[in-house]
């Protein structure tokens, strides 16, 4: 008989949630991760600022559904992405400090250095556009088909302060705008 309990595992900044498989054979038992939760902040040139809420990432059988519970952002449409490093902080880039710059680019893994849809061939990170409504908060799920809860250690999500048109054209990265929120997956 396999029993199932629900583990839940704090790292750092992220919360694992696993489901604990106790074989009848003697086997190990061991433990599947099925959902991570990540603290989101906003991000500033001054550094990380208030909380803005989370985003959970659930394993599914068509990839990882991202349900984000967010506020205090500006309606409408955000660019949504996940980075290639583990950090929200303020990066310097000449004069001037870049709000989370220290997530570094899209997460790329296949170094395709191209913009493109959730189901396209360019960054594994682009995800699905978030949409926030006019009170501010953010709580429609979107599908991330490419990414597996495998991915996500050691990155960081990020939302943008305009929307994504999924394209390097007409501007680059598909003019999502400002780094606004951010959280670290250790």
């Amino acid at each position: 008989m396999i029993k199932g309990y629900l583990l839940l595992i704090t790292m750092s900044a992220a919360t694992i949630y696993a489901e604990v498989v106790e074989p009848t054979d003697g086997a190990a038992i061991t433990a599947v991760p099925v959902s991570v939760v990540v603290p989101l902040h906003e991000v500033g040139a001054q550094g990380i600022g208030h909380h803005a809420g989370q985003v959970s990432f659930t394993e599914s059988r068509y990839g990882l559904v991202v349900t984000p519970s967010l506020e205090g952002l500006a309606p409408g449409f955000h660019g949504f992405h996940l980075h290639q490093n583990a950090s929200c902080a303020p990066q310097k880039k000449g004069k001037k400090w870049i709000p989370g710059g220290a997530a570094g680019g899209h997460y790329d893994p296949a170094a395709t250095n191209q913009h493109s849809s959730p189901w396209g061939d360019g960054h594994i990170g682009d995800l699905p556009s978030l949409y926030v409504d006019a009170d501010g908060t953010s709580t429609r799920a979107v599908l991330a088909p490419r990414l597996q809860l495998s991915d996500l250690r050691g990155r960081a999500v990020m939302v943008h302060a305009g929307g994504d048109n999924h394209s390097d054209s007409p501007s680059a990265l598909g003019g999502g705008g400002a780094r606004v929120a951010c959280g670290v997956i250790n």
